[in-house]
């Protein structure tokens, strides 16, 4: 575990949450990464110590981080501590905003209104 941080260049944090995944990565995980290596979680903030990616990019270790998940959601304040830091690209949780995903969302509802219009 301590190499697969030190060794990585990059880190994409992609685990379901779980309470065996909750804060699976941990300050020194983070602290233990290379001064030039990208983390990114687009999976779930909780995955991720509390505070401990703030910490970390403000250490520099990691350098940089790209996140779309946030500890609370959704991010409302401009003067959210990640969204004030360089070295974080933000952006809103949204990979499921899309077209083929609202379809079959869509699709799903109108196909249960339209079962239960039959049977009444």
């Amino acid at each position: 575990r301590e190499s697969f941080f030190a060794d990585s260049d990059i880190v994409c944090v992609l685990l379901r949450l779980n309470e065996q995944t909750r804060s699976c990565v941990t300050a020194q995980d983070l602290a233990g990464m290379k001064s030039d290596a990208i983390l990114v979680n687009t999976a779930r903030a909780e995955l991720i110590e509390p505070g401990a990616l703030l910490h970390a990019l403000k250490m520099g270790r990691p350098a940089q981080a790209a996140v779309d998940v946030y500890e609370s959601e959704p991010v409302l304040d401009p003067q959210h501590p990640l969204l004030q830091l360089p070295n974080c690209l933000c952006t809103p949780h949204l990979g499921f905003v899309e077209k083929d995903n609202y379809e079959s969302y869509l699709g799903k509802a109108f196909d249960a209104i339209n079962e239960h219009a039959k049977r009444h």
